[in-house]
């Protein structure tokens, strides 16, 4: 019997070309972005990245405002008086407390939607209690809320701050502890509870000198765990700082390491940019996500 051996090398030659064809169409599709909509779960979907985004934002929002009716009102007795860093409805409460002993700066919005001048509806009160001077170093700040509403989703819970100073002038920075939750249904009879609990470290890198809360911008570096309407919990381990603007509706920057019931995850929230648009890296596919404000 005779074999022609051209024919089988000639065929064993077109199927090994084959495989390494498709081996690399596959490899090359791997490494490739993939649509949102492929990902299988909605906390994936851009959850877990949008709760954090807008709990954290409003976190950073109250702390400004109370800095920036505190830092004017900085002395051992508070005045009642309206306070154009913030709006016209914005009214510092009375504070009668002796020298170096505890304060308490009640910040009331009213008890309707008062349009403030960021453009943003508030509703309620903040409430900040310290000791001495509202800006000396070292000082436990706590942060309370009375039915507080930002653009309709109620904040709950405290955050504390601690003010540190550095060796350079107007560097200082806080040391923040989140211990709250945002409603962030519309629906009086339906919550959906966010909840933020952490140790974060907050930087004011811009905006500081120039008395405008419009252009300022904060840095968030350090750890918390988020708790999603589902129930679902996912950690926070910030890698690269969080970037927010108060100008802006979203986390414009950052990289977060996040681990959860489905595994390991990296959350791109950019380079800097205000819009809506973050990346989801699960193992070697990178996912494409639309924020919600």
């Amino acid at each position: 019997m005779h074999f022609n051996f051209n024919f089988k090398r000639s065929a064993f030659v077109v199927v090994i070309s084959a495989f390494f064809v498709a081996s690399s169409a596959l490899v090359f599709q791997a490494c490739q972005k993939s649509n949102d909509n492929i990902i299988g779960n909605a906390d994936d979907q851009g959850g877990y990245a949008s709760d954090a985004s807008r709990i954290e934002w409003a976190n950073d929002d109250v702390i400004s405002i109370a800095d920036a009716v505190g830092e004017v009102y900085n002395g051992a007795f508070m005045r009642t008086t309206q306070t154009t860093l913030v709006g016209s409805c914005c009214t510092p409460g009375v504070d009668t407390s002796t020298p170096g002993e505890a304060h308490t700066l009640v910040i009331r919005f009213g008890s309707s939607d008062c349009v403030c001048l960021d453009g943003r509806k508030r509703k309620g009160t903040i409430i900040v209690s310290y000791n001495g001077e509202y800006s000396d170093a070292g000082q436990l700040h706590t942060i309370t809320f009375d039915n507080y509403y930002v653009n309709d989703n109620q904040l709950t819970g405290t955050i504390t701050t601690t003010r540190v100073d550095t060796t350079i002038a107007g560097n200082w920075y806080y040391l923040v502890g989140a211990k709250d939750s945002m409603n962030v249904s519309q629906d009086p009879l339906n919550s959906q509870f966010v909840v933020w609990s952490g140790s974060l470290t907050r930087k004011w890198v811009q905006g500081y000198t120039t008395g405008d809360r419009s252009d300022d911008i904060f840095s968030i570096s350090g750890s918390a765990l988020l708790t999603r309407p589902d129930g679902n919990v996912f950690s926070f381990n910030i890698a690269t700082p969080l970037q927010f603007a108060l100008g802006c509706n979203f986390c414009e920057s950052g990289v977060v390491n996040i681990s959860g019931y489905q595994g390991a995850r990296i959350l791109n929230y950019g380079a800097g940019t205000c819009d809506a648009n973050a990346q989801l890296s699960i193992g070697v596919h990178i996912y494409e996500l639309t924020l919600v404000p």
